[in-house]
């Protein structure tokens, strides 16, 4: 729940609820196109998805902008957003520190993976100090689009699907299910793609919000 600065509630189960089922149903079509062999332009099987055309990580974008509108609808905009976007500025760099620090990594070093997730868990942080209510909702939609897909990822090692959710980046070699699992399932899901869907969201959100905060006076009738 989200209190407003007019005094109204924001549920933000009710917000998210059809952008959720909508993500729901992208993670449903890219799993079966990948098992059906489709077009590998539209169902990339490559670790990480391999910038597929049907693909989750596109709709963070499109409804970061929903919900800011619907947000500074109801009177839960930002304070300044200014600071919105500073802040954005700033967990950008922690996002990219932390991918960085994962990659040079690459799982041998326990310090280095550690640093590196915990960087993209500051990101979210970071971002509450923007919009928060923004953000609640954001990270709220993250982790209903991200559950799902991570119960695929689970499925898919379990089961050696030969999709993107259960390969793995090239040279690594397989350390055994629950390993593989948590590495490449639990923290990027939970972690990782949760820090991106609320960078990627808050940018558009908040040059949505701006764009409209312009036009709004002008729209106004001359007195």
């Amino acid at each position: 729940m989200i209190e407003t600065t007019s005094g109204n509630r924001v549920e933000i189960a009710k917000l998210i609820l059809v952008p959720s089922l909508i993500t729901l149903g992208v993670t449903i079509l890219r799993v079966v196109g990948e098992l059906q062999n489709w077009s590998p332009i539209l169902f990339g099987k490559g670790a990480g998805g391999g910038g597929a055309i049907v693909g989750i990580a596109w709709l963070a974008p499109i409804f970061g902008i929903y919900f800011a509108l619907k947000l500074s609808g109801t009177g839960a905009g930002p304070a300044k957003l200014g600071k919105t976007f500073a802040l954005w500025g700033l967990g950008l760099l922690l996002l990219v520190s932390g991918g960085y620090l994962l990659f040079s990594a690459q799982f041998a070093s326990l310090a280095k993976t550690v640093a590196g997730f915990s960087l993209m868990a500051a990101t979210v942080v970071v971002q509450l100090w923007g919009w928060p209510s923004l953000t609640k909702v954001l990270v709220a939609y993250g982790y209903a689009a991200r559950i799902p897909v991570l119960i695929v990822v689970f499925l898919a090692f379990r089961g050696s699907w030969g999709t993107h959710y259960d390969a793995l980046p090239p040279g690594y070699e397989s350390k055994g299910f629950a390993s593989d699992f948590i590495g490449f399932g639990v923290l990027p899901q939970m972690i990782l793609w949760i820090a991106f869907t609320v960078l990627a969201g808050t940018l558009f959100g908040a040059v949505a919000a701006a764009i409209a905060t312009r036009r709004k006076p002008a729209a106004q009738p001359a007195a």
